[in-house]
């Protein structure tokens, strides 16, 4: 869905930068060399991740020597990779864009609203620095996102969550004016349990016992997203609108947004 669809929806909408998440990319773990080439074709200008990021052992020498592809920024220090980026947009305006995981129900990493903090003082919004900022939470409780949301506004063009694999429906743009929306949704099919085979999802609830390998579902696929248009002086956000096409989900065209 997002190779195929991807470069229409950036001439149709007219974007200038896109984020993916590409943690699930490689048949619902991890992500290696041949896809992140496939999606930077389509389009793809930088590629996030999160827990599944070294599900594909490969990966691991790979994203010392790839920029584009960011690990969470709060991994311990010493781990290869990198957790932000500033690179530039399609009209030449610096996006800096920053990866970090939640703790909650999550692996315990460093604190990530400290990271993030780190980040944004060395890159302030408005400044001349940087002319729009992303932040990726991958995360899995809605509160810890939803702080990170309001612990940034004012500071970020973005912040957007991703790990549940569900769409949210509050996308909004804060008092500070920072849009936000708890998860971005997955890009996959939705005839599943969080994209993955039912049968043997549902299996490991109900018998507890080991079962096969989860394996991703192969159904029609639906693309998920979020678009933003930002203020060219501040990088704050004007407005915000939620991205679903094709699949089972009700689709949502951002119509304000089509050329």
């Amino acid at each position: 869905m997002v190779t195929e669809n991807l470069p229409r929806l950036r001439r149709e909408l007219a974007l200038d930068f896109v984020v993916a998440n590409g943690e699930n990319a490689a048949a619902g773990f991890g992500i290696n060399e041949k896809i992140c080439a496939e999606f930077y074709a389509a389009g793809v200008d930088v590629i996030t991740t999160g827990n599944h990021v070294w599900d594909r052992r490969e990966v691991i020498p790979y994203i010392a020597g790839d920029p584009r592809l960011l690990r969470p920024a709060n991994f311990p220090p010493g781990t290869p990779g990198n957790g932000s980026i500033v690179a530039p947009a399609a009209d030449g305006r610096r996006i800096l864009v920053i990866n970090v995981m939640a703790r909650l129900f999550m692996d315990a990493l460093d604190d990530p609203f400290a990271a993030v903090a780190a980040t944004l003082a060395a890159y302030p919004l408005g400044s001349g620095v940087v002319d729009a900022i992303v932040v990726d939470f991958h995360g899995e409780a809605t509160s810890e996102k939803m702080s990170m949301g309001h612990f940034a506004d004012g500071r970020a063009s973005l912040v957007v969550g991703t790990h549940s694999h569900v769409p949210t429906a509050d996308g909004q743009i804060l008092p500070g004016g920072t849009g936000y929306q708890t998860d971005a949704g997955m890009c996959g099919d939705y005839d599943s349990v969080i994209g993955m085979q039912k049968q043997a999802a549902i299996a490991r609830f109900t018998s507890k016992m080991p079962g096969e390998r989860l394996q991703a579902a192969e159904g029609p696929g639906t693309l998920c997203g979020v678009v933003v248009e930002t203020d060219p002086a501040s990088g704050l956000a004007r407005r915000l609108a939620p991205l679903r096409l094709g699949g089972r989900l009700a689709p949502h065209w951002p119509v304000e947004f089509a050329g």
